[in-house]
């Protein structure tokens, strides 16, 4: 497992350091995994605008869709780019800021207790097998590493709110993927 890990970070992801993160609440397992999709601006893929975002680097007049989040200060834990690509931001012993106000089986401030991964794609639409092989892999080591008892889609944390990753999200296909049982995942509607 040392292999794998180093303080948090996870050896097979490309490292950019956020500065948006703080610590965990002592004495708080990591649980949950969160998979969420991004894509700046909407729908657009392969730049570095994803990135920029979570390093406080965007250039918010680059694209008039910034100004809608011009000064927002975010963060995952990773980043899977559509061709399978990881990218990691902060350490998972940390707390990133991915969930926002949120709730996950009568629990709330799911940023305390879980890894926030994020897809590159549109909300509700579809992943690439890359990107499910990629997260397949990081899930596992993460199960390994950590007390991981569920994952669920940023929807289901904050539904009403959050609509991603959207029913283009196989969830059956990950489930399959890790072999982990049923009831670690989404089961239809919200589990918030």
């Amino acid at each position: 497992m040392d292999a794998l890990w180093q303080a948090g970070w996870y050896r097979h992801a490309r490292t950019l350091a956020s500065p948006n993160f703080g610590p965990r609440p002592a004495g708080t397992d990591i649980s949950l995994i969160v998979v969420h999709s991004i894509s700046l601006p909407p729908g657009e893929f392969a730049g570095e605008q994803v990135q920029a975002l979570f390093t406080n680097t965007l250039d918010w007049d680059a694209h008039p869709y910034f100004d809608a989040i011009r000064g927002l200060e975010v963060s995952a834990h990773f980043y899977i780019r559509r061709d399978g690509a990881l990218w990691q931001f902060v350490s998972c012993d940390e707390r990133a800021w991915h969930a926002g106000p949120s709730c996950f089986q009568g629990r709330a401030n799911c940023n305390d207790y879980s890894v926030g991964i994020e897809l590159e794609g549109l909300e509700g639409g579809p992943f690439e097998p890359a990107q499910y092989e990629s997260l397949a892999t990081l899930c596992a080591a993460l199960g390994q590493r950590y007390p991981i008892a569920a994952v669920a889609g940023h929807e289901h944390i904050a539904p009403g709110r959050k609509f991603d990753p959207g029913p283009g999200f196989d969830w059956t296909r990950l489930r399959q993927a890790l072999g982990w049982k049923a009831s670690a995942f989404p089961a239809t509607g919200h589990v918030g």
